[in-house]
Formats: C-alpha cells, sequence, structure tokens
C-alpha cells in the first residue's frame, strides 16, 4: 500500500470501516452462538412434548381401565 499520509477524512472513513468490520465479525459470533442455543432448546422443547405425549397416553389407558372396572356394590361411586 502506498505510504502517503492519508487525508483526514479518509482517515476517519478508513477507521469507522475497520470498527464496522470488528462488529460484524462480533455479529457473527453471536449470531452463531444464538443459533445454536436455540438449537438446543427446540430440541429440549420437542422431548418435553414427547414425554407430554406419552404420558397423556398412558393416562388415557388409565381412564379406559378405570372406566372397564366394574363398581363394587356400596363403594361411593354407586351411591350418587
Amino acid at each position: 500500500m502506498d505510504e502517503r499520509p492519508l487525508s483526514p477524512a479518509i482517515a476517519q472513513l478508513r477507521e469507522r470501516v475497520e470498527r464496522l468490520l470488528l462488529r460484524h465479525a462480533e455479529l457473527l459470533r453471536t449470531n452463531a452462538l444464538l443459533t445454536e442455543r436455540l438449537q438446543g432448546i427446540e430440541a429440549e422443547r420437542d422431548q418435553m412434548r414427547q414425554r407430554l405425549q406419552d404420558a397423556t397416553q398412558r393416562i388415557d389407558k388409565l381412564l379406559q381401565r378405570l372406566d372397564q372396572t366394574p363398581s363394587i356394590p356400596g363403594s361411593p361411586d354407586t351411591q350418587a
């Protein structure tokens, strides 16, 4: 590069461009970290949804079994 002294306006512009490039690099790193974190949270959410679905199915099966169980005479269920 030419070693001539830069005019103040060009020197200021160069400094601003360098700062913008650094900020851009920082934002890229931050975005990558946030994307990774979001993927982890989405995976955790999906696992929790699956666990909820499994638990709901187990409860539904238990409720079906209770509905199929004959009532015992004299139990609180039959004294309504």
